[in-house]
């Protein structure tokens, strides 16, 4: 009995040795970030909410400052709250703040060291990162434009037709662009097996990678225990199987398609053409291409989503985004890409909606490979240790009230007037979401983002120019005003399905029927 109970009292002096953070010595002159106080062996852990954690974090910001720390069961994380200070460790030090900390259940286990978005900072990664820039830079996102708008007619055609189904429409047609640019694969209805799966693996890796989602991501040391003990490893290799044969399918489909088709060239056919320029794994190429699907596919249906909970609640501003498109388009056809240098209230709402209610609120984390010193706005100098994760917590850094006044009022007019902080000019350039901060930092920015900011100023106006939005009614005849925060938790969020109305405007459904069958009609032939 004695001797198990010495062998119980070591081992947990081990534990408690392994988790107790490690105190460097501090460069002269420097100290520590200050932060929330936490408890012997788990640190802060249980101080973070399981679901919405932007919050909380917030609410920190204003106590210890726009750059604190969280002791993590042993694990070193700074949070940060401020564009300005995101930019300049992110961006500007970009070569020692551009590695991703090693979360055991999705890096290893779903991904098996293969998905871009997980990868420490290295040449694979850089690797991957260079096919992605090919696939969807500026100058070839441009040529992607006639497919956003077919696919965009489709989407308002069915949302005049079941808007009650907005997601439905709004997740078919971010997903159904990237699956035409990626692999050739048209989709009909959204609900092709193929999507329904390659959807599944969004929604996966997003529920794996989610902070306190797994045990081991917060005590690596599960790692080492056996599979017949650990219902992660089997439930990690039953998730990898099945996300690593689609992607793998799903690279041969666009490869074959796009050789055989003329003009059905994809993503695939433009990696394969070049090859040996990237020298990339089969594997990795098959997942750097299934993670632009992941980067635009979720994000923009969230996006929309919270589009349609702005117009909603804030009749006034869609009613001056109306007259907008109006002043520039008439009522006789239907918005284009041609028109959105004119149409700066487009870009202006769809950049409110980003920061009012950013899909990644709780920013994706960075990782620092060598220890740094930061001068702090207080004068303060703080030191920075290597293995630390940093976030940017995007919900703090859209509420920085110097930079977003009145920071939780949907304010298209911040990125417009020249008597607020943000705005820029010439409004025919801006407001644009290159560099904006809802698209992450540095050299980790989203790779998707030319592509998605073209998917949304589209799909926005011509929502816009085809639909009236307002509160559904009561029998009495009163607003049913939906809640401006009740948001799915998780990696990426958007609105839970609230209730509003939604008609054509006088005489444009019209117009969008006849663009609908210019461009799906012969297709609609083919295949009824």
């Amino acid at each position: 009995m004695l001797a198990t109970l010495v062998l119980l009292g070591a081992a947990l002096a081990v534990v408690v040795y392994v988790l107790q953070p490690k105190q460097k010595q501090l460069p002269k002159g420097t100290q520590l970030p200050s932060g929330p106080p936490g408890k012997p062996l788990v640190g802060n852990l249980l101080d973070i909410p399981p679901k919405h954690s932007w919050f909380q974090f917030l609410e920190w910001s204003k106590k210890y400052g726009p750059l604190y720390s969280l002791n993590l069961a042993g694990q070193k994380h700074v949070i940060i709250s401020t564009e300005d200070i995101a930019n300049d460790l992110l961006r500007e030090r970009g070569n020692l703040y551009s590695s991703r900390m090693n979360l055991p259940m999705a890096t290893e286990l779903l991904s098996r060291n293969l998905r871009p978005l997980l990868l420490p900072y290295g040449d694979t990664w850089r690797n991957g990162r260079k096919l992605m820039h090919n696939l969807a830079n500026v100058s070839v996102a441009t040529t992607y434009e006639p497919m956003q708008e077919e696919e965009s007619i489709r989407a308002v055609r069915d949302l005049l037709r079941a808007p009650e189904k907005y997601e439905t429409w709004f997740e078919r047609y971010s997903a159904g662009l990237i699956l035409r640019l990626a692999y050739s694969k048209p989709v009909v209805t959204g609900e092709e097996p193929f999507v329904r799966d390659v959807l599944a693996v969004v929604h996966t890796v997003e529920r794996v990678a989610s902070p306190g989602a797994y045990l081991v991501d917060t005590f690596p040391i599960l790692m080492y225990l056996p599979y017949w003990l650990a219902p992660f490893k089997r439930e990690g290799a039953r998730l990898h199987n099945a996300e690593i044969t689609l992607f793998r399918n799903l690279l041969d489909e666009g490869v074959k398609v796009g050789q055989a088709q003329p003009g059905a060239e994809n993503f695939c056919t433009t990696w394969h053409q070049n090859r040996e320029a990237y020298d990339l794994s089969n594997d990795h190429v098959a997942y750097v291409i299934g993670t632009l699907f992941e980067a635009g596919a979720g994000t923009t249906a969230s996006a929309m989503a919270s589009f349609m909970l702005a117009m909603t609640l804030h009749p006034a501003e869609f009613t001056k985004l109306q007259q907008e498109i109006d002043k520039v388009v008439g009522a006789d056809r239907v918005p284009s890409f041609s028109d959105m240098a004119q149409l700066p209230r487009v870009r202006a709402v769809v950049k409110e909606v980003l920061r009012w209610r950013p899909v990644t609120a709780g920013g994706l984390p960075h990782m620092l490979v060598k220890d740094d010193t930061y001068e702090m706005p207080d004068g303060r100098s703080v030191f920075l240790e290597a293995g630390t994760a940093f976030h940017p917590v995007q919900w703090s850094i859209h509420r920085e009230a110097k930079l977003y006044p009145e920071p939780d009022e949907f304010r298209p007019e911040r990125w417009l007037d020249p008597g607020w902080p943000t705005c820029r000019e010439p409004l025919t350039k801006f407001p644009n979401l290159q560099n904006f901060s809802a698209f992450g930092f540095g050299r980790r920015i989203c790779p998707g983002l030319n592509i998605a900011e073209r998917s949304l100023y589209i799909l926005v106006s011509r929502v816009a120019w085809s639909c009236e939005i307002s509160c559904q009614k009561t029998a009495a005849g009163d607003d049913i005003v939906p809640p401006s925060y009740d948001y799915v938790s998780g990696f990426n969020v958007q609105p839970k399905p609230f209730p509003f109305a939604l008609k054509p405007r006088q005489q444009r459904a019209d117009v969008v029927e006849r663009e609908y069958q210019r461009a799906w009609g012969s297709r609609e032939a083919k295949t009824s």
